[in-house]
């Protein structure tokens, strides 16, 4: 009974020690996924840095100058947030860590003990002690099965026992070692996370500065603007241009229409192939239901107002709404995807056209998640909110134009 005492204990002390192990083991792959995130953040962190330095040497570019202070701000924050959960989650392994190493101290010292014990009682007992068990068990009249267990048992003991003291000290050390990893990594998070706030005090700084100067520029504030309304043309122009490609498409189906009914009148009942027939063209705005493209306030509304950065008048051709970083972007209703492209003053971006000619553009997208030439049902998800090209933070830019006028999107919204 002594002996199955034992075996259960080590049974459970064995099942202990694996629960424990797994525990860490999921926390290091944690850790792991977010260093390679933190890494990547590191690299497009640096890559703006350097766009940025480029640009400002040019001396040129007011607005992308703006939008890539900004983006930089938002990157380093992000950066920072990112360094923060590293930390904690690093100091969580190092407190389990502990509660591990000292539970297998207290294991290892209480086997040490028991070894000490057995050591001294095969001193003063000698191994005579255990060949007269060995020679009861053999003789006894039980379970032959069971007496080979219970001879295999006496005989492999004292070696089980130093074999687990010695996977133990393993596991301890192994422990250790991770200890003093996790201990360096948190330190060089620490320094890497004051250097970044100390960075991201003085790119603040820079970024006040350089609006202060604008407002008080009058050559930059003219730079500005007509990049502004550069960036104002150019939206018109795509959108100008995917009107003629819509009609340029309906008057050709049409030609092709007529020419296969005076074909079909001049052979009899001559069976002719189909034309694909040009979208159904409607007089009024797109019917059916749609929905808000993002969730958020909306901080710049249509039409003529003074710009939330630039603090001069200018005509908004759609507005813009307040995103979290990785919303989600829907399709304002259903339609085709026609254009995925870097926009200017838009940043990546994709254009849906509608039913009847009416386009919606969804810019400052982070990620793109639809192709040209794709369908997409209301409130599809599109992409995801950012802030590249975005003067003033992570946002959406939407705006809907019927043909080549430009309508208030909050106002199309509300049409079924």
């Amino acid at each position: 009974m002594r002996l199955l005492a034992v075996r259960l204990l080590a049974f459970v002390l064995c099942l202990f020690v694996g629960l424990s192990v797994a525990a860490p083991k999921k926390t290091d792959a944690q850790i792991k996924e977010q260093k390679t995130a933190l890494k990547k953040l590191e690299n497009d962190l640096a890559k703006k840095r350097k766009e940025l330095a480029q640009l400002e040497n040019e001396e040129k570019g007011v607005l992308n100058t703006i939008s890539l202070l900004d983006q930089n701000l938002n990157q380093t924050r992000n950066y920072i947030s990112e360094l923060s959960k590293s930390e904690a989650m690093v100091h969580r392994a190092l407190e389990e860590l502990s509660r591990d190493i000292d539970s297998l101290d207290s294991k290892i010292q209480l086997r040490k003990k028991a070894m000490e014990r057995r050591i001294r009682t095969l001193y003063v007992n000698g191994r005579n002690s255990e060949a007269r068990a060995l020679y009861s068990l053999l003789v006894s009249e039980s379970n032959p099965e069971r007496q080979a267990y219970w001879v295999h048992r006496v005989l492999y003991q004292d070696k089980e026992e130093v074999e687990t003291l010695t996977r133990m000290v393993k596991e301890r050390d192994e422990k250790k070692l991770q200890q003093t990893e996790h201990l360096a990594d948190l330190s060089s998070m620490r320094t890497k996370k004051a250097a970044e706030e100390k960075g991201l005090v003085s790119q603040m700084s820079g970024q006040a500065q350089m609006l202060q100067s604008l407002k008080q520029d009058k050559a930059m504030q003219r730079r500005a603007l007509e990049e502004f309304e550069r960036n104002q043309k150019t939206m018109l122009a795509l959108i100008k241009k995917l009107e003629q490609k819509r009609k340029k498409e309906i008057e050709e189906a049409k030609k092709a229409e007529k020419a296969r009914k005076s074909k079909g009148k001049g052979k009899g009942k001559t069976k002719e192939p189909e034309v694909t027939k040009p979208k159904k063209t409607i007089a009024s705005s797109v019917k059916g239901p749609k929905c808000m493209p993002l969730e958020g306030p909306v901080i710049s509304q249509y039409g003529l107002q003074e710009h939330p950065v630039l603090h001069i008048a200018t005509r908004n051709l759609g507005v813009e709404i307040r995103g979290k970083r990785g919303g989600s972007v829907r399709a304002a209703a259903a339609g085709t995807v026609v254009m995925v492209s870097e926009i200017d003053g838009r940043g990546p971006s994709v254009i849906i056209e509608h039913e009847g000619g009416t386009y919606s553009v969804y810019g400052h997208l982070r990620s793109i998640r639809v192709q040209e030439g794709k369908d997409v049902r209301n409130c599809e998800e599109i992409g995801e909110v950012g802030d590249i090209a975005s003067l003033n933070g992570i946002k959406l830019y939407f705006q809907v134009s019927e043909g080549t006028q430009t309508v208030d999107p909050l106002e199309w919204l509300k049409l079924k």
